[in-house]
């Protein structure tokens, strides 16, 4: 059987490759950014360990000997999941080894943000030495922290923000919140929260959660922050409400257009912190998402059932 890494740019699947031969895989590595690189890399392979490359239904049905694809990634909007089920072929994830690295990046964000960290940080290296360049700060444990998503990642969140924040709320449509966290509908959660922070995946074709009307609806002492999906939130809209004081300020790391160009406004707003999609990677973190990914086909192998399924 042969199974294939996808991927656009050289990745180290660590282990992975290791994994897959001991259980009888022969192990071919290539990079596909496109429907036609996909399906000459991929022809004759069982299976498909993909990173970023886009897997579509015109890719899935040119390769009849596919039957499981194993994302590296928690979601999988690069697999046409419709066509892979319509073609009897298993998608999985990898849902939770990166829950630890982008929680913890949330909560040093928001210390970061509320504590004007980088802000200072900026102003320092503009040549000032002024504690209160920034604008006021206010003690963290008597403010509020709205967490909108209450899966993984924002379970942890709460978990960790707990001991410092003065209360925890979220939103979640679907996911049960639990006390000590406070469940409150997303108005509410806007209207009340000195952070928001976004932990939910963006739907394909359904608009941004973040626009114009809902960032109005936060306090102009609040800061946003983005580690989910960078369809969440209306660039230009973010830009808008921070120049007019809407909000105080963001932390972003993820866009929807990825990387933003050299001149892109939000590189450079002063009010704005921005990594390069990042929350998800440490060391650790990577070496355990390429294991779990290799044991999903595996699993899959071995018994018809991945670990990690998706559909």
């Amino acid at each position: 059987m042969k199974a294939i890494y996808l991927d656009t740019a050289p990745a180290d699947p660590h282990d992975g490759p290791t994994l897959l031969e001991a259980a009888g895989f022969s192990v071919e590595h290539a990079l596909a950014n496109t429907d036609e690189e996909v399906v000459a890399a991929a022809t004759g392979a069982t299976a498909i360990l993909v990173g970023d490359s886009p897997i579509s239904a015109a890719a899935i049905a040119a390769l009849p000997d596919l039957r499981v694809i194993a994302s590296a990634t928690v979601g999988t909007n690069h697999i046409d999941l419709a066509a892979a089920k319509r073609h009897d072929i298993v998608v999985t994830n990898v849902p939770d080894v990166v829950t630890e690295e982008v929680a913890v990046t949330t909560l040093a964000l928001a210390l970061g943000l509320l504590r004007h960290t980088n802000f200072l940080d900026r102003s320092v290296r503009e040549g000032a030495w002024d504690p209160f360049a920034t604008g006021p700060r206010h003690r963290v444990s008597g403010l509020t922290l709205g967490l909108v998503g209450f899966g993984r990642i924002g379970r942890r969140v709460a978990e960790l923000a707990a001991p410092f924040f003065g209360a925890v709320v979220a939103h979640d449509p679907i996911a049960p919140i639990t006390a000590p966290v406070r469940a409150v509908t997303l108005d509410e959660l806007l209207g009340i929260s000195d952070v928001v922070s976004l932990h939910i995946p963006a739907q394909v074709g359904q608009p941004p959660l973040i626009d114009a009307g809902r960032l109005s609806q936060m306090r102009p002492e609040a800061y946003l922050i983005n580690v989910a999906r960078g369809g969440l939130v209306v660039t230009d809209a973010l830009l808008t409400a921070l120049d007019a004081g809407t909000i105080a300020g963001a932390a972003i790391d993820v866009l929807a257009d990825e990387p933003p160009t050299p001149t892109a406004a939000i590189r450079s707003h002063p009010r704005i912190v921005i990594n390069p999609h990042a929350a998800f990677w440490s060391v650790e973190a990577e070496a355990a998402t390429y294991a779990h990914q290799a044991q999903n086909v595996i699993s899959w192998q071995t018994s018809g059932h991945a670990l990690t399924p998706v559909q």
